[in-house]
C-alpha cells in the first residue's frame, strides 16, 4: 500500500492501482495548497464522518470520477438520495470485502454533522486490510478503551492516529492510543491546520521513540509505503 498525505486528514492510498481517497479536505485547506483536487484519481472515497473538514472535496471527486463512497449509513444515504453517487453504507463492527481488499467499521469518540446541519451519523474507524498488510485508521477520536478491542480482531502494521488536540486526542494520548491497538509504526493527522492544533513535531517524535514507537510526520503531498 502506498500512501500519500493530502494534509489535514485527507489521504490518498494506492493499492494495486486502485485509487482510495480518505476525508478529503483539500481545497479549502492553504496548507494543501499544492495538491490540485481535480488532477486525484478515486476509486472510491471513505469518509470517517461529517464534518467539513473531512467531507469539502466529496462531490467534485465523486461527480468527476465516478467513486463510490464508503461511510456510516447515514452519510453514504446522503450522498446517494441528494446527488445520486454510488455508496456503500457501513456501522459499527461491520466489514465488507472490495476489490482492493476488506474494509472494517470501529468505533470513534467524536460529533458528525453535515455543514447545513443535517445529521451524520455515529463517527467511524476503519481498518484496511490488502496483501497481508493492515492499517488502522482513527478518524477524529480521543482515547477510548474499547481500541484495546481492535489488536484481538486485527493487528495493524500502522496506525493513523489524530493528534492535534483541542477537537480530538493530542500527541499524549495518541502514544496511549498506540498501545492500546498494539502497533509501533504510526502516521499522525488532523494537526498543523490551524494555530489551534498545531504540534512540537521533535516533540512529539521523542514522545513516541522513548514508548518503542515510530512518528511519521509526513509533509503534504509526501508518501509512505507499507
Amino acid at each position: 500500500m502506498k500512501i500519500t498525505y493530502y494534509g489535514h486528514s485527507a489521504l490518498g492510498i494506492i493499492i494495486n492501482d486502485i485509487h482510495i481517497i480518505v476525508d478529503p479536505f483539500i481545497s479549502g485547506n492553504p496548507k494543501a495548497s499544492e495538491i490540485d483536487v481535480k488532477q486525484l484519481k478515486a476509486d472510491y472515497i471513505l469518509l470517517t464522518h461529517a464534518h467539513s473538514d473531512h467531507v469539502l472535496d466529496v462531490e467534485e471527486i465523486a461527480e468527476r470520477t465516478g467513486a463510490t463512497i464508503i461511510a456510516n449509513h447515514e452519510i453514504a444515504t446522503y450522498y446517494n438520495t441528494r446527488h445520486n453517487f454510488e455508496t456503500f453504507g457501513m456501522n459499527q463492527g461491520g466489514c465488507a470485502k472490495f476489490d482492493f481488499g476488506k474494509v472494517c467499521a470501529v468505533e470513534a469518540i467524536h460529533s458528525s454533522s453535515f455543514a447545513d446541519g443535517t445529521y451524520g451519523g455515529n463517527p467511524l474507524g476503519f481498518i484496511l486490510k490488502a496483501h497481508g498488510k493492515t492499517i488502522y485508521i482513527s478518524g477524529d477520536t480521543d482515547l477510548f478503551m474499547n481500541m484495546k478491542l481492535i489488536p484481538m480482531f486485527h493487528q495493524p502494521d500502522l496506525a493513523i492516529l489524530c493528534m492535534g488536540g483541542t477537537y480530538t486526542m493530542d500527541v499524549d494520548r495518541a502514544v496511549m492510543a498506540s498501545e492500546f491497538v498494539n502497533c509501533n509504526q504510526v502516521m499522525g493527522v488532523h494537526f498543523d491546520t490551524m494555530p489551534i492544533i498545531e504540534i512540537n513535531h521533535e516533540e512529539a517524535k521523542k514522545k513516541f521513540k522513548k514508548e518503542g514507537k515510530e512518528l511519521f510526520l509526513l509533509k503534504v503531498g509526501e508518501s509512505m509505503t507499507i
